[in-house]
C-alpha cells in the first residue's frame, strides 16, 4: 500500500524553468530557419515541401508503430484479428487440436540450466508441462514430468530431443486422467486407504510405484517351516528392486525390470509399510445381509485370521471331493492354507455366514505379483443356491475397484460349478488347460462397474 503523502508527486521548479528555456530556444531557432529561407526566392515552396514530408514522416511512423507493436493492436485498427491464446497443450484456444498425456522420466546433470534446457525442449514440441516431480540423486537429478504433447507427436521424436537436450535414460508411457492427481494428494489418499485396511498395502505400494510387480513372501511356508525370506527394518534398495520388511512377518519385494528405483521412492515405499506396522492387524467388520431365494438370511462379510478356527470347523464339514476341488491337492493339508488366505496381507477374503453364525463359505481376491486369482470355497450342504456367483460377483467389483486388469480361477476341468460362476460374469474370457487344470481368465478392461454392497462402500469411505 501507498500512502497519500508518498503518492503526491514533488513539484520540482527547477525543471520547469528548464522546459520554457527550451521552449523559447525551440520558437527563437524556427523563426531564424523561417527568416532565412522566407526571404529566398522559392522559401514558401521550401516550408510547404518541409512541412508536407514532417507530416508524411509521422504518418509512417504511427503505421509502422502499430505494424509492429507487442501489444493487440486497438478495436476497429487495420490489423484488428482475434489473438491466439496458448493452452497448456500449446495450441490454440479457438482450435481444436487432439492431445495425448505422456508421463515422462528422464536423467539430467545437477547444474544450472539442465532443467531449462528440457522445458525449452518441449515448448518447441509445444507440450505443455502439467506437473513436475524432481528425484535427487548422487551424481545428478531424475525429472519425472506429467506432459500434454500434441497427439501427431510420437514417442520416439520427443525421446530424441531430450536426449539432445542433456536427458540421458529417459522413460516414457501413455498416461490417463488419473495421472492428473498432484503427487502429494494421491499419496495422502493411499495413507488413508492403507490405514483403513491391511489389505490395501499391496495395491497401495503399486499405485505409489506406477508399474511394478509385488510378492508379499511370508516367514513360514504353509507347512509351518521357515522360508527364510527377511529384509532389515530399514529395507533393502537394489536399483530395480526393493525388499521391505512386512509388517506381518517376512518380507514384501518390489520389482520394476526397466525403471530404476529412486531413493525418493524408496523413501515413500518405505514410510507406507511403517504406517503399515504402527497400525497393526485391522480390517473393517462392515456386513451385508443377503436374503436366499428359499427365504434364508446370510450375512456376508469381510474376514481374516480371527475366523480361522471357524474356516477350519467349515473344512471339518466339507466332503474331501469339495476340498479336492478347491486345494487341487491332499485333503489333509487343507487346513494350512488357510493361515496363509485369510492373511489380509495376500488379498480379500469374504466370508458368508448363517443367522446362527456358522460359517459356510470362503471367497478369496488374491494379489498374486501383477496378477489376481479368485478362489471359492462352499460348503456342500450350501451349495447350488448362488452363494458361490454371489461372492464371485463382489470379488470381481473389488478387483475392479483395486485397478486389476483381470482375474483367474485355477480350477480343475470337472469343477463345472466355478466354470459355470464364471462364465455368469458376463465378461471376456480365455481358457487354458494343462495336465487337466483349467485356468479361466476374465478380462476386466470391458466390465461394466458393478456398485460396490453397501458394507464394501462403507470401507471405501470411511465410515
Amino acid at each position: 500500500m501507498t500512502s497519500a503523502k508518498s503518492a503526491r508527486r514533488t513539484h520540482h521548479w527547477r525543471r520547469d524553468m528548464i522546459e520554457l528555456a527550451a521552449l523559447f530556444t525551440a520558437v527563437a531557432v524556427a523563426d531564424a530557419i523561417a527568416n532565412l529561407i522566407g526571404h529566398q526566392p522559392d522559401g514558401p515552396y521550401l516550408l510547404i515541401a518541409s512541412a508536407v514530408a514532417l507530416a508524411a514522416t509521422a504518418a509512417f511512423h504511427t503505421w509502422w508503430a502499430r505494424r509492429h507493436s507487442h501489444a493487440p493492436p486497438g478495436p476497429g485498427g487495420d490489423e484488428a484479428a482475434p489473438v491466439a491464446v496458448t493452452g497448456a497443450g500449446g495450441g490454440a484456444e479457438g482450435a481444436v487440436e487432439d492431445t495425448t498425456l505422456w508421463r515422462m522420466r528422464t536423467t539430467v546433470r545437477d547444474a544450472p540450466g539442465s532443467l531449462a534446457a528440457l522445458c525449452i525442449a518441449l515448448a518447441r514440441f509445444r507440450v505443455g508441462i502439467l506437473t513436475l516431480q524432481t528425484h535427487p540423486l548422487a551424481d545428478g537429478t531424475v525429472d519425472e514430468f506429467l506432459l500434454r504433447a500434441p497427439a501427431t507427436l510420437q514417442a520416439q521424436e520427443l525421446t530424441r530431443e531430450i536426449a539432445a537436450a542433456g536427458g540421458s535414460s529417459t522413460w516414457i508411457e501413455r498416461a490417463d486422467a488419473h495421472d492428473l492427481v498432484d503427487t502429494p494428494t494421491r499419496v495422502l489418499g493411499l495413507a488413508t486407504r492403507t490405514a483403513l485396511d491391511a489389505a490395501e498395502l499391496p495395491l497401495a505400494l503399486r499405485q505409489l510405484l506406477g508399474r511394478c510387480t509385488i510378492h508379499s513372501l511370508p516367514a513360514l511356508s504353509v507347512t509351518g517351516r521357515p522360508t527364510g525370506e527377511s529384509a532389515p527394518v530399514e529395507g533393502v534398495l537394489e536399483e530395480t528392486a526393493m525388499r521391505l520388511r512386512d509388517p506381518s512377518g517376512g518380507v514384501i519385494t518390489v520389482e520394476r525390470p526397466h525403471l530404476p528405483f529412486t531413493p525418493t521412492e524408496f523413501a515413500r515405499a518405505r514410510a507406507l509399510v511403517e504406517l503399515d506396522a504402527r497400525l497393526g492387524p485391522r480390517v473393517p467388520r462392515s456386513q451385508d445381509v443377503l436374503t436366499l431365494p428359499e427365504g434364508n438370511e446370510i450375512t456376508v462379510r469381510r474376514a481374516d485370521r480371527c475366523d480361522l478356527a471357524a474356516a477350519r470347523a467349515m473344512h471339518d464339514r466339507c466332503s474331501e471331493q469339495t476340498l479336492g476341488l478347491r486345494y487341487h491337492g491332499p485333503v489333509r493339508d487343507a487346513d494350512r492354507y488357510l493361515d496363509h488366505l485369510l492373511s489380509p496381507r495376500f488379498g480379500r477374503t469374504l466370508a458368508v455366514q448363517t443367522a446362527s453364525g456358522k460359517l459356510v463359505a470362503l471367497g478369496h481376491l488374491l494379489w498374486d505379483g501383477d496378477e489376481t486369482e479368485v478362489a471359492l470355497l462352499v460348503e456342500d450342504d450350501w451349495q447350488r443356491r448362488g452363494i458361490g456367483s454371489e461372492l464371485l460377483g463382489r470379488l470381481v467389483a473389488l478387483a475392479v475397484e483395486a485397478g486389476c486388469e483381470s482375474v483367474y480361477a485355477v480350477a480343475q476341468a470337472r469343477n463345472t460349478g466355478m466354470v459355470a460362476a464364471m462364465r455368469g460374469l458376463g465378461l471376456p474370457l480365455d481358457y487354458q488347460i494343462e495336465e487337466g487344470t483349467l485356468v479361466v481368465t476374465a478380462r476386466l478392461d470391458a466390465a461394466p462397474v458393478r456398485s460396490l454392497p453397501p458394507y464394501e462402500r462403507a470401507e471405501q469411505t470411511g465410515r
